[in-house]
């Protein structure tokens, strides 16, 4: 039996063309229209704890998408300790740009261990992943390709995909310029978490770490770095990641208001209280001090939902 690299991602290949040939999504303006207003709020109103991150991503997105004739795709690399926020800061992108959010056809997520698990297929999965893109791409040019794990990636897969990013007016008769590419990483967390815990120690304000203290730091360590999607990789030789984003290790404080937020989301009344022993049930580190959030806002949810329900 031939051996299918992408599992899932096929059934999503079926699900686009089906809406293409059936009425529902498609790519114009009343389905992929760029609400900068929207975005601002979300990441204002949740996203805690990512002075950097947020107005950075606002900014790359905002001027991204209100060129009608960009140079090259926009790729953002997203770098920090699990939890942080990655992940659902490209959900809120997502969510401005289409109408229907992470479930547009036009938005397309890959996940290292599950859609590239095994090494000896590298270059079967090259050869899909680069039709992939261009099939999507010569579908929509405002697609976006969303690569999580990248830490956990082949680089030499990472590099297939440098063509795309480029600054070709078209490559194969096809233009990516209006195309987005989001990396998310767990490499160069060690980096970003440390930095952060010497301006703890060192009595500073943790608002007063800026890009500039870290961005040349996670580039030089991806890049150098043997187990990151990465390593070696053209993409950052060739300066072709736009940004490279930290994402800090959030505090007590930010998972109180991570905790607030997810009631007011499920149409509770947001409670000081509950949010308080959610909060210190969470691991921090270090062991003693209990700066910072083991696994960030990850657990939250369920943490919150054995809360509620205690008492029933």
């Amino acid at each position: 039996m031939l051996f299918n690299p992408f599992k899932g991602v096929y059934d999503d290949f079926k699900n686009l063309w089906r809406k293409i040939y059936s009425p529902g999504e498609s790519c114009n303006s009343a389905w992929i229209s760029f609400n900068a207003e929207g975005l601002k709020a979300d990441l204002e109103n949740k996203l805690f704890g990512q002075h950097i991150a947020s107005p950075i991503i606002l900014r790359a997105v905002n001027g991204f998408m209100s060129n009608d004739n960009p140079k090259k795709p926009l790729v953002l690399s997203l770098h920090g300790p699990s939890g942080t926020g990655k992940n659902f800061v490209s959900k809120l992108i997502a969510e401005n740009i289409y109408k229907e959010g992470m479930d547009s056809s036009f938005v397309h997520v890959f996940t290292s261990e599950f859609h590239f698990p095994h090494s000896t297929k590298i270059d079967t999965y090259k050869s899909q992943l680069q039709q992939w893109i261009k099939g999507n791409v010569t579908n929509c040019a405002h697609s976006m390709f969303i690569f999580d794990e990248m830490d956990k990636m082949h680089p030499g897969l990472t590099d297939s995909i440098k063509p795309y990013l480029e600054y070709h007016h078209k490559l194969g008769g096809v233009s990516y310029r209006k195309a987005i590419f989001i990396f998310l990483s767990n490499a160069g967390g060690n980096i970003i978490t440390q930095t952060a815990l010497n301006f703890w120690t060192e009595g500073r304000d943790r608002e007063d770490i800026e890009l500039k203290d870290l961005e040349t730091l996670l580039s030089e360590s991806t890049f150098n770095n043997s187990k990151s999607g990465f390593f070696k990789s053209s993409l950052i030789d060739k300066n072709l990641v736009d940004f490279f984003i930290p994402f800090l290790p959030l505090e007590y404080r930010h998972v109180i208001q991570c905790v607030m937020a997810e009631m007011k989301a499920r149409g509770l009344h947001p409670d000081q209280n509950v949010a308080h022993k959610v909060a210190t049930d969470i691991v921090y580190f270090p062991k003693f001090e209990r700066v910072f959030s083991q696994q960030g806002c990850k657990t939250v949810i369920n943490r919150l939902h054995l809360h509620i329900h205690q008492h029933i």
